[in-house]
């Protein structure tokens, strides 16, 4: 069984910085990072092979947010900048058992509870 548990959220100004994390337990993963904004399904933000050989980011992140993993650690990051209002949403981790990258909603199989961003204008 894998847990995950993100930290990291808040309120910030637009234009600001935050950085997310991700703390997994259970083993070693694809993960990826997914928000979901009030109204609105949940959108694929940023996602990292196993041993990180693969990444993918969201068109309307790319150049702003950068994802990486500490294997170590059993921690993925996601370093957020330049943001703006419509980044505000509930943030959740995700993994799934695979070698590849992985950049929909229903391929991954665990979920953290997610942690709210807020960027104010």
């Amino acid at each position: 069984q894998v847990q995950l548990v993100e930290s990291g959220g808040g309120l910030v100004q637009s234009g600001g910085s935050l950085r997310l994390s991700c703390a997994a337990s259970g083993g070693t993963y694809t993960m990826g990072w997914f928000r979901q904004a009030p109204g609105k399904e949940r959108e694929f933000v940023a996602c990292v092979s196993w041993m990180g050989g693969n990444i993918r980011y969201a068109d309307s992140v790319k150049g702003r947010f950068t994802i990486s993993r500490d294997d170590d650690k059993n921690t993925v990051y996601l370093q957020m900048n330049s943001l703006k209002p419509e980044d505000t949403a509930v943030y959740y981790c995700a993994a799934v058992r695979r070698l590849i990258y992985a950049t929909g909603v229903s391929e991954y199989d665990y979920w953290g509870q997610g942690t709210q961003v807020t960027v104010s204008s």
